[in-house]
């Protein structure tokens, strides 16, 4: 049985329509110089004043401006990662960038460009994964007030298959989560089950909408992905997931009570957890103890979407040097450390289905330097 978090979290929300403005004359001002208008010599000396006022508080108001804009300057840039508001990156992120950096720049920026049919294949996929995963298990919604309630329910999720895979069963829709590379990274395993050999062996599904095998640079994307599911998982069993980690990471709090539909769910799998802290200690301490063995196997299932069928299913071989090596470099931009990179000319073939070829900044370079001509 696996939870889903269903949001009940109230926002209050003021929408002022038709506001109006009462304007008062200020005490001391117009007011005063209609007072003294009986006498031109006494107007005069007021206007004076009042405009050396005046003329002080703009001054004042510049420098003030000027200091503020200095702070500014002064300020490090920000980092992508706090531009669009992320505590966190999930490995699908990762994944995109090794697609076309650029383009996942685009998406964040500019959602509203995505194509209808990118979205209905996303949909498509969607579906397909749910009905694989409702084979192995039930689906319970579980009402959530806070952040805390929603992180303690995909580690609910965790507790419960952790004793499955204990039982040499299969588990489909495991998350994954685990600081690399001083990021915290989140992610949800397809599936994972015993070889013959007695092997854990991952296992990815990929939709496909034509009935073709992938190339061979979307592959690389989904062996990256899937290794970074084996380092995630790997980490968590083996007593690396701390606590703090996720304390420091989405600035949660630890003390935070669980809402009591959370915490019904967690005492029917006999977990007593009264806080948000509770169930964090419960989740790491379980997995460090679990004797769960690491993934010896990654495997990639292709199908296409119109039938279901099977079009192939590649063996990946873990590589850990290559593989972190990547992880360094696409961290470095989330970092602030490098500027955005899109693809190199050898794959300008990509920018054909680009939803943003027209709009492109890096391809715009790239055919000026093909060009002869000097980069704006």
């Amino acid at each position: 049985m696996v939870f889903r978090c269903m949001a009940c979290v109230c926002v209050n929300v003021c929408l002022n329509t038709g506001v109006h403005l009462s304007v008062r004359p200020v005490e001391g001002t117009d007011l005063q110089l209609k007072r003294n208008c009986g006498g031109l010599g006494t107007s005069e000396n007021e206007f004076q004043r009042l405009s050396g006022e005046n003329s002080k508080h703009k001054q004042q108001q510049q420098s003030a401006e000027t200091s503020q804009r200095k702070r500014k300057q002064q300020e490090p840039p920000q980092t992508p990662m706090e531009k669009y508001k992320m505590k966190y990156l999930w490995v699908t992120n990762l994944c995109s960038q090794t697609w076309c950096e650029q383009q996942m720049v685009y998406e964040f920026e500019l959602p509203e460009f995505i194509e209808p049919e990118k979205s209905e294949a996303m949909n498509t996929g969607s579906s397909i994964h749910l009905a694989r995963e409702l084979e192995v298990h039930d689906l319970v919604s579980v009402a959530t007030k806070s952040r805390e309630d929603s992180w303690a329910v995909k580690f609910i999720n965790v507790l419960s298959m952790i004793p499955v895979l204990q039982s040499g069963g299969r588990i489909r829709e495991f998350p994954v989560f685990g600081e690399l590379d001083g990021v915290l990274l989140v992610g949800v395993i397809d599936e994972l089950s015993y070889s013959p050999k007695g092997e854990l062996e991952l296992r990815e599904l990929k939709t496909r909408r034509s009935p073709t095998m992938p190339t061979s640079a979307q592959k690389r994307s989904n062996q990256f992905q899937v290794s970074l599911y084996k380092l995630l998982f790997d980490s968590m069993v083996s007593g690396s997931l701390q606590p703090d980690t996720f304390i420091h990471h989405l600035h949660l709090n630890p003390e935070q009570a669980l809402g009591p539909d959370v915490k019904e769910h967690a005492s029917k799998m006999g977990l007593i957890a009264s806080n948000f802290k509770d169930m964090l200690e419960l989740t790491c301490l379980n997995l460090t103890y679990s004797d769960l063995p690491m993934i010896d196997g990654l495997k990639i299932e292709y199908c296409y979407q119109e039938n279901n069928s099977l079009l192939g299913c590649e063996v990946v071989c873990f590589k850990s040097e290559l593989v972190l090596e990547q992880l360094t470099f696409h961290m470095a931009f989330w970092k602030g450390l490098r500027e955005t990179q899109g693809v190199d000319i050898e794959e300008a073939w990509k920018c054909r289905k680009c939803t943003f070829s027209n709009i492109c900044e890096w391809r715009t370079r790239d055919l000026d330097f093909a060009k002869g001509k000097r980069p704006k």
